[in-house]
């Protein structure tokens, strides 16, 4: 039953994000404003298309007491659930993702049509230096920042090394981190093609101050943090 979901699933999917992957661009053209909010609604829409198909629901805390500041959010990164659904439930905010990724048909072209800051991962300090150029006129814009400081998907019950480049950006501006911690993983995991069902729990903790803290100081409190957090959360599996 789990794989027939999943094949509905991903077909349905597939014509929801090319519909909206050749709206946004030309969308985002005309007004930034309304390219994020037609980008949200797609994300909105692949939420409820993975609970009306494949059973998974969601659970989030934690949501009422986010700044009224922009912010930067910092969060586990498992699977695909959590990118739509933060795009979803997040004020308007500029991804900071890997280059290659601009490059992804419909779904690439939006991240880049809505001025993501697309980072060459292998750069070091040149892509330190972009987070904060453009990182620092998004904040001032009123645009709040999206990070996983992982850089990339991990496993379940796993801990990637966490990058410095968003809270060298704190560091900079002042701006408050807002740690996520979630359990999508175990129910959407890293390249596997069946979706499980079951709840997603994610938890959004509160705000991390930055103003006069250093880098290093501000990721190892956003980690511990989010994985001490990650060690409370309920099983997500039905």
């Amino acid at each position: 039953m789990n794989l027939i979901r999943s094949i509905l699933f991903s077909i349905v999917a597939a014509i929801v994000t090319t519909v909206y992957g050749l709206i946004v661009p030309p969308l985002s053209f005309v007004s930034q404003k309304l390219g994020y909010a037609c980008a949200r609604s797609w994300g909105t829409q692949i939420v409820r298309l993975a609970k009306l198909i494949c059973g998974i629901n969601y659970e989030i805390r934690g949501l009422a007491s986010m700044p009224s500041v922009p912010s930067i959010i910092m969060a586990k990164h498992q699977s695909a659930w959590e990118t739509v659904s933060l795009l979803s439930l997040m004020p308007q905010s500029s991804w900071i993702i890997k280059r290659e990724l601009v490059f992804v048909p419909f779904v690439g072209w939006a991240l880049a049509a809505l001025k993501s800051i697309a980072i060459d991962r292998k750069s070091g300090k040149a892509a330190r230096d972009q987070i904060l150029e453009q990182g620092r006129e998004f904040l001032k814009a009123g645009q709040w920042i999206i990070i996983f400081p992982e850089g990339t998907r991990v496993a379940p019950g796993k801990k990637g090394r966490y990058g410095v480049g968003g809270a060298w950006l704190a560091a900079q501006t002042g701006a408050p981190i807002v740690p996520i911690a979630h359990n999508a993983g175990e129910l959407w995991r890293r390249n596997a093609f069946i979706k499980r069902p079951g709840t997603v729990t994610m938890s959004i903790g509160p705000a991390i101050q930055t103003a006069g803290k250093e880098s290093t100081s501000i990721i190892r409190e956003v980690e511990e943090w989010i994985e001490n957090e990650m060690a409370k959360l309920p099983p997500a599996a039905v």
